[in-house]
């Protein structure tokens, strides 16, 4: 709350507050005119009591200032200060209403002043000169032995109760002005706190929505390019094969012919699923980051046997004994080693040899595709791979393991994957 406070102001308030305080200072001049009426008729201060000019006077000064009490809220309480006391020294035949006006007074200062230190000083001051005059009028009082019967049999001493009432009665006054205007205060900050945290939640609100929505497009982006890169490239492989031995091998061509047409026939039934995933995603259901297609570890092997396909060697090692992972670990596993696999083919040289291998640790498993990149394909062109490996890292990320993609030291490519299974 106190950073809501600090720098915040309730003033200036508009023009329809305004109004309410000349309104308000409108029906307590009406009330003090027709108190102090009454009263005077009834001859409170007896032939004391001041001429009606005067209290008319007084009753201007009175309501007057609430006209203006949230514009200078201060100023004000000074005025009402004065002009009460001013009233009861005068002998204005007013003894009700101008107890509202200096209470209004007061809650204001402490409902509305901003700068709390000056608002507690002149709220002191008043209520500090309030008591002195208390004090100085009840030792006038106890001066005049009889301005109150004497009964020696009571059990305080008239003077005694008549000091301690107005004591109490002032203290329940003063302190009632001050707790209001410091819990309306209070709940003015609590206001303006909630309001900038609703604004706040709204901002992130919009935040979070427009993140999910580039996260999602990523997963989408990421997807596609899972399915139809891997697919693609085997399709191009295998029809430029047959287009090269189509006049002297035409059997040959057809089994290349063949590859193409499988290649296609998976990459749409991938496609269909990963649509009506994403269909149902939007009526509300379940999915994971993996459900557009069956990728696990169980089909690793097709891998191997698509890189033979292509016309490279190829060799699927498992390493350990073999446990069942959790299914987002073994799609991912399974979309890494694709994707090397996938590069292998398009970037490693036709002679290229692809070694996949798959260890199973005690907390992890470890996935590995090497190639020994011979041949004038062996250079391979980063900006053609880069969307590959971005993938590849946001993929290891998000089931928190780690991954090394490069070249070899002793040449070709390396991707090795570490992926936790706990």
């Amino acid at each position: 709350m106190g950073r809501t406070t600090e720098g915040w102001a309730r003033l200036p308030v508009g023009s329809r507050e305004h109004r309410q305080d000349a309104v308000l200072a409108l029906v307590l001049g009406v009330g003090l005119a027709v108190t102090t009426t009454l009263y005077g008729a009834v001859g409170v201060y007896g032939d004391d009591q001041a001429p009606w000019w005067t209290s008319a006077l007084m009753i201007v000064a009175n309501a007057a200032p609430i006209a203006f009490r949230r514009r200078w809220p201060m100023t004000v309480a000074v005025v009402s200060a004065l002009a009460y006391a001013a009233t009861q020294l005068l002998h204005v035949p007013e003894i009700v209403l101008i107890n509202f006006t200096l209470f209004i007074a007061l809650y204001t200062v402490g409902a509305w002043c901003s700068d709390r230190v000056r608002a507690e000083v002149v709220r002191w001051v008043i209520i500090g000169g309030m008591f002195a005059w208390v004090f100085v009028s009840l030792s006038f009082g106890w001066a005049v032995p009889s301005a109150l019967p004497n009964d020696d049999d009571a059990l305080i001493p008239p003077y005694v109760a008549y000091s301690l009432v107005n004591i109490l009665i002032n203290v329940l006054y003063f302190g009632g002005a001050w707790y209001a205007g410091n819990r309306a205060w209070a709940a003015a900050v609590a206001k303006q706190d909630l309001t900038e945290r609703t604004a706040e939640l709204a901002s992130e609100r919009e935040r979070t929505a427009a993140q999910a929505l580039t996260l999602e497009r990523v997963r989408i982006a990421r997807e596609l390019h899972d399915v139809v890169a891997h697919h693609v490239s085997l399709m191009g492989v295998q029809a430029g094969a047959a287009r090269r031995v189509v006049v002297r091998d035409p059997e040959q061509a057809t089994a290349s012919l063949t590859v193409v047409e499988d290649s296609a026939r998976t990459a749409v039934e991938e496609l269909r699923r990963m649509l009506g995933t994403l269909r149902e995603d939007d009526r509300g259901g379940s999915a994971t980051d993996t459900a557009p297609s069956t990728a696990g570890l169980g089909r690793m092997p097709e891998l191997v046997e698509a890189v033979r396909t292509a016309g490279h060697d190829g060799e699927y090692v498992v390493v350990g004994d073999e446990r069942t992972v959790p299914p987002t670990v073994g799609a991912v596993a399974f979309r890494i080693a694709q994707e090397a696999v996938t590069n292998v083919v398009k970037h490693a040289g036709p002679t290229a040899r692809a070694d996949v291998r798959l260890r199973y640790l005690d907390d992890a498993i470890e996935v590995e595709v090497a190639d020994d990149g011979h041949g004038a394909g062996a250079v391979r062109d980063p900006s053609s791979s880069g969307l590959g490996h971005v993938g590849m890292r946001e993929r290891v990320a998000a089931v928190g393991g780690r991954i090394e993609i490069g070249p070899r030291a002793r040449g070709g490519y390396l991707v090795r994957a570490w992926l936790p299974t706990t």
